[in-house]
């Protein structure tokens, strides 16, 4: 869980720990489950089973020696900053050692889990095992990625505690930040994957786990002056699903009135000789979609993939990165990227948006299921300004899906949140002398505000749109992913001249959230693909807690939510 109401840093859309003056930070232990000893009574033999703990990745070592130091008594102390003012001294990419991880290394997102949970931060499934590895799954402390693709993880979104407060500038702006934890679920030991929904949902059925996530739910909750509501991170295409439907639905009932915003991760390219996996990926994700929309305010996918169903489609294509669609450790840094972007008009203190106010603009009329989009970097010339950039963009989409929900050109948007950061004030409004002819009405605006506005006007003229324009850029220094082109500069900016071979510290984004009419097409699909499988081929699905009842009653759902996106339904008309 994170109580929040300030952004974090690009590429890790984790809590960070307080700033050093504050309080002592808890260094994490890892959460493991350990046989304890046991024996007959009385003269028997005592037998003791002992697990070794996981080993840190070294990479994440070296990165965190720059950072503090272990004491004595246990607990992880930050270094201390001079005169106990501004941030902690940056280790940039190009003064780093030149440990690289090797990307085969990096098996789960723990490993580059760079915060410092609070013990109580983790809930151990132990029925289940990592996907491909034995014995149980454990969070230890590293950075990068988010929690994706192997957890289920509940943020609850509110203001500054008076107990744990930290303070930091952006923009001008102080910004309270109440030291965050997330509640994370993990994978146990014993035999078997979490790899249905219904899997997922008895788990949080089950009195012990129920108990133990409402002991943590309510540990954090007491921690906030203010609740605004609960982000919810899970997996769609495996259990977790199940887990996070189950969890939303706990979190509606016990806290109504409350934002809920869910994200649904879904992994890139699936091989197509998995026949198991991918059926099990569409009725995981059928079933999980329609009931988080149920639960929850809002519902994203989050996927680097083309296609929610069975349909092979590439990858996204972003011009200015050179990932590798099949890295969980690439893809999760750059959803995070986005996520980092898309959330900030509920996370800033000088934002008058709440999570609820957010949900109620985009999901009106039954539109629960929004996409994400970004431009990653936002391609801007340091010769030229945000009007010149957003004219030649021309009319074309200005950002890349992240919701597998295909091509979103000439689809019809009914509502959108917009987020552009990470550009200096000075580019923000045309830069041309008194008397030159205007290129283009975006040249006479006075603010960057009114130019981003006016764009997404242009473009949608009968949509409804929220804008947000920030200075702070994205920051992409290690460990996030070496994935840029050599045409960028240090600051994100695209070079007109040869490259400087300056590591990327920092880079402008451009994030939407979108209600759009693509999605009828897309769920209406999936919706056609689960109708036609023939379930006496995956009856271990069934066997996993659902009924055929059920899947008649999701079909049916999913059919409903489609309609809710044909185009001509808008908030406008």
């Amino acid at each position: 869980m994170q109580t929040d109401r300030c952004q974090g840093a690009a590429g890790r859309a984790v809590p960070r720990r307080p700033v050093p003056d504050g309080p002592d930070v808890t260094r994490p232990r890892d959460l493991h489950a350990e046989t304890h000893p046991y024996g007959s009574e009385g003269q028997g033999k005592l037998t003791t089973h002992k697990e070794e703990p996981y080993p840190k990745n070294p990479y994440l070592q070296d990165l965190l020696s720059a950072e503090g130091v272990l004491s004595s008594d246990g607990i992880w102390r930050v270094k201390s900053i001079p005169n106990g003012r501004g941030p902690p001294p940056c280790t940039t990419a190009a003064t780093l050692k030149p440990l690289i991880p090797a990307e085969g290394s990096i098996r789960v997102w723990s490993d580059f889990l760079r915060v410092h949970l609070h013990p109580r931060s983790i809930c151990m499934i132990q029925k289940y095992n990592h996907d491909g590895y034995g014995g149980p799954q454990r969070l230890r402390q590293g950075t990068g990625s988010p929690p994706m693709l192997d957890e289920a993880l509940l943020r609850p979104s509110s203001g500054p505690s008076p107990k744990t407060r930290c303070v930091e500038q952006v923009e001008g702006i102080d910004v309270g930040e109440p030291c965050k934890s997330w509640i994370g679920f993990t994978h146990g030991r014993e035999a078997g994957r979490l790899e249905a929904f219904g899997q997922g949902e008895s788990i949080l059925k089950e009195p012990k786990y129920l108990e133990e996530l409402e002991d943590r739910l309510h540990f954090y909750v007491e921690e906030c002056d203010y609740l605004q509501g609960f982000q919810i991170l899970c997996d769609l295409h495996d259990g977790f699903s199940g887990v996070g439907a189950k969890a939303a639905e706990l979190l509606q009932d016990e806290y109504s009135g409350r934002g809920i915003i869910t994200w649904g991760l879904l992994p890139g390219p699936y091989c197509l000789g998995e026949p198991q996996k991918n059926i099990y990926r569409l009725l995981n994700t059928a079933f999980g979609l329609v009931n988080l929309s149920a639960h929850s305010s809002l519902v994203c996918p989050l996927s680097l993939g083309g296609s929610l169903g069975l349909r092979q489609e590439p990858p996204v294509n972003f011009p200015y990165l050179r990932y590798d669609a099949a890295l969980p450790f690439h893809c999760s840094a750059i959803l995070a990227t986005a996520l980092d972007t898309v959330t900030v008009p509920y996370r800033l203190r000088s934002s008058p948006v709440s999570m609820v106010h957010l949900a109620n603009m985009l999901n009106f009329s039954g539109k629960k299921v929004v996409m994400a989009g970004a431009t990653i970097p936002f391609p801007l010339v340091p010769s030229q300004t945000l009007p010149d950039t957003l004219m030649q963009l021309g009319g074309a989409t200005p950002w890349t899906p992240l919701s597998a929900c295909g091509d979103p050109s000439g689809t019809r948007c009914f509502a959108q949140s917009v987020v552009l950061r990470g550009l200096d004030r000075a580019c923000h409004t045309s830069q041309l002398t008194p008397g030159t002819p205007l290129p283009s009405p975006l040249h006479a605006c006075a603010t960057g505000e009114e130019v981003l506005a006016q764009y997404l006007q242009q473009q949608q003229p009968r949509v409804r749109s929220s804008s947000h324009l920030l200075l702070t850029p994205c920051k992409v220094v290690p460990p996030y992913p070496h994935l840029f082109s050599s045409s960028l500069s240090q600051q994100g900016l695209v070079l007109d001249g040869p490259s400087t071979g300056a590591a990327v510290e920092s880079i402008p984004v451009l994030g939407a959230l979108c209600s759009s009419s693509s999605l009828n097409q897309t769920l209406g699909d999936l919706a056609k693909e689960l109708a036609r499988l023939d379930l006496r081929r995956w009856a271990s699905f069934m066997d996993a807690g659902v009924e055929r009842d059920d899947l008649e009653e999701t079909l049916q759902e999913l059919r409903s939510l489609a309609q809710c996106y044909q185009a001509g339904d808008s908030l406008m008309d």
